[in-house]
């Protein structure tokens, strides 16, 4: 997967941050300390600069004793792919109208990729996350052209060491592995709300993700239709006792339960689905405890994976486990607000190591946002290939 994102920055000429590498056992390196993200604000510029030039306001200091606040901001490049012809034209909209109005746009017609290149020490026990939104169209001549040299998925390829959580938005994907399993997965209603695919590599597996096309929902049956894919891909570190453990590929599906449901009657490989404030907010616990309801995932990781959506004008909170060091936000749609602070859509939020307390509110409408929270390892690691 790592060499198709590499495949596009040199054949699109689009400037980012270079491909971080999967884990792998067998060499070591000298862990470098991690760095103390809510100390190094307290110097950091006036401007936060992202790779595509853009500047917004660097935030001041805002976390108390009890309350997790920004620490930095950070833009990635997003790059065109499936299709690259609206991939660019949302690069150019995005230079026109603005980032927010092309953020919008990429929404309804898709066309772009988003690796977040995370640093493994400052953000352990997290390695890279990665949004996608694409569209395959029946009629896109540019489709086919490009099916002759760029796969429309992830063909085969190995991990080891670590776990990937490919999280389905629109669409689905179909897996096939080295251990002869094969799944298909996604968010529409053949996929039965299986909807996460948790991927244990471990000691190794060599798989594939390829792109479950089929028309979406309103485009059935008709002669042109179109296949909307949409999905958040993350890489978790494993423990080094864990690294050799057995490789295994589940699903997870959506379960709906009440804010006063108790974890023990919570069915395994469930994320459960919590409606709040009159369905104001919705969290989806794929990894992790949120107020008391716990997602029964295995992970030998301390981590926490939420996705978040807002309706205008609401509000959400939740206690990070001070264990929780690293803490991250991705803003998939909308823009909300932290402290003083507003984030737009498509940015990366740093929140500060120190405090329990998180509070996020939506602005100018409706927000989707995607939480990560982990203990950092603070163990030697070794890089090594393209995965």
């Amino acid at each position: 997967m790592m060499m198709h994102y590499a495949l596009l920055f040199l054949l699109l000429a689009t400037s980012g941050s270079a491909p971080c590498s999967g884990f792998s056992v067998g060499r070591s390196i000298i862990a470098r300390p991690r760095p103390n993200i809510s100390a190094s604000i307290h110097s950091s510029k006036t401007s936060v600069e992202d790779n595509m030039g853009e500047t917004i306001p660097s935030p001041p200091p805002q976390a108390s004793s009890t309350q997790r606040g920004v620490a930095r901001i950070e833009k990635f490049a997003r790059l065109p792919v499936w299709p690259v012809w609206q991939g660019v034209f949302l690069f150019f909209a995005s230079k026109i109208f603005g980032e927010e109005v092309a953020a919008g746009w990429e929404n309804r017609i898709g066309g772009r990729v988003c690796p977040n290149f995370l640093t493994a020490e400052a953000t352990s026990p997290f390695v890279l996350l990665v949004h996608h939104r694409h569209s395959f169209s029946n009629w896109d001549p540019v489709k086919y052209i490009q099916q002759t040299f760029f796969p429309e998925g992830f063909p085969s390829h190995p991990h080891r060491g670590f776990i990937t959580v490919t999280y389905i938005l629109k669409g689905g994907m179909v897996h096939r592995d080295s251990l002869g399993i094969k799944q298909s997965y996604g968010a529409e209603k053949r996929h039965d709300s299986k909807h996460v695919q948790w991927l244990t590599a471990g000691a190794g597996i060599q798989h594939e993700e390829m792109w479950d096309i089929e028309p979406d929902t309103q485009d059935e049956g008709k002669l042109l239709w179109s296949s909307s894919q949409e999905l958040y891909q993350l890489w978790i570190n494993m423990p080094s006792d864990y690294k050799m453990s057995k490789p295994n590929a589940e699903l997870l599906e959506a379960y709906p339960v009440a804010s006063s449901t108790s974890s023990s009657k919570i069915p395994d490989n469930t994320t459960p689905v919590v409606k709040e404030n009159n369905d104001a907010t919705t969290t989806t616990v794929v990894a992790g405890e949120y107020k008391g309801i716990r997602a029964p995932i295995d992970c030998p990781t301390n981590v926490s994976m939420m996705r978040v959506q807002l309706s205008k004008d609401s509000s959400w909170t939740h206690n990070i486990p001070s264990s929780h060091e690293t803490a991250i936000i991705y803003v998939r749609n909308g823009s909300i607000q932290i402290g003083t602070q507003r984030i737009p859509p498509h940015y990366t939020v740093y929140l500060t190591s120190q405090g329990e307390e998180l509070s996020i509110q939506s602005l100018e409408g409706e927000a989707d946002i995607l939480l990560l929270s982990g203990e950092p390892l603070r163990e030697p690691i070794a890089s090594q290939g393209s995965m």
